[in-house]
């Protein structure tokens, strides 16, 4: 199943509503048909409870055959808990233009959240969307409306990388929904220069929600997989360097390890989550996190 949607990661499929949406349905469905058969995934299949009407409670929620049969009002429990907001802010700096095997960063999250957000859906939450650099801001509130997956899509294939994230953060605390429980996503490459990226994530982690971080990163990148003389260029900045990468090596892989070590530990002490995805990697384990996350609110 892996080889035969990764034919599809090409960016004229990618960057289109019908195309990105195809893909997105190959994978979820490819994922949720390895699922035991037993395992019931979706909206109002089962509940565990009933529980008595009260005032401010959505009339479209109400039993209407247990009222026919009882002359009272219920609510079956779970079709309210079960529906939460799902969030994705996506660092959209331009080193996330970078790519590996035919596929860049920033389309290979087009794919990640376009997948991630079909099965939302699908389980009848609430999708937003927040992409940020300091030259473009997009900002799609979370609603649950059947059109909903359709918008979403048109402002993910907008989304382009390019200069850096911005120092004027865009205000996270509007972004908070107290009507509902919230798992929110951030998808990076986690290359920041002075604690920019995790002075947001840390904000963004509340009492009533799930954050975690996605960060997404090449092999290459990865493992320093290079030989000779290389020349390096900052994306955001253009600075270049020229480095042996035999000597570079071991000193490369040691900072990146200290830098990844210390931000899982400041993640994990303020209960974010964390998950490394590397390009060639197929999405099967974000969805499986989705659902894994999204089980802590319920």
């Amino acid at each position: 199943m892996d080889r035969d949607y990764r034919q599809l990661f090409q960016p004229h499929i990618i960057n289109s509503i019908s195309g990105l949406s195809l893909i997105a349905r190959v994978i979820v469905d490819g994922y949720l048909a390895g699922l035991n058969k037993s395992r019931r995934v979706g909206v109002g299949l089962e509940f565990s409870q009933y529980r008595g009407y009260e005032p401010g409670d959505d009339l479209r929620l109400l039993d209407w055959k247990m009222l026919a049969r009882s002359g009272r009002h219920y609510i079956k429990q779970s079709e309210i808990d079960t529906h939460i907001s799902v969030k994705f802010i996506v660092d959209t700096s331009k080193s996330m233009v970078y790519s590996e095997g035919g596929i860049s960063k920033i389309d290979f999250v087009k794919v990640m959240v376009a997948s991630l957000a079909h099965l939302a859906q699908e389980q009848g939450d609430a999708i937003g969307l927040y992409a940020l650099n300091n030259k473009n801001i997009t900002s799609l509130q979370p609603i649950v409306q059947k059109q909903q997956y359709k918008r979403f899509l048109h402002e993910l294939i907008q989304i382009k990388g390019e200069g850096e994230w911005p120092s004027n953060t865009y205000n996270f605390d509007k972004l908070h929904d107290k009507s509902r429980k919230e798992l929110v996503f951030f998808i990076t490459d986690m290359y920041e220069y002075d604690a920019e990226l995790t002075t947001v994530i840390k904000s963004l982690k509340t009492k009533r929600n799930e954050v975690v971080v996605l960060q997404i990163l090449g092999k290459n990148e990865f493992q320093f997989n290079y030989k000779g003389h290389v020349v390096f260029e900052d994306l955001e900045t253009g600075a270049k360097v020229k480095v042996d990468a035999k000597e570079a090596k071991s000193k490369y892989l040691s900072a990146l390890n200290t830098m990844m070590t210390t931000t899982k530990d400041m993640l994990l002490s303020n209960n974010i989550g964390y998950q490394l995805f590397m390009l060639d990697e197929p999405l099967g384990e974000a969805l499986q996190l989705f659902l894994k996350q999204r089980s802590h609110l319920m």
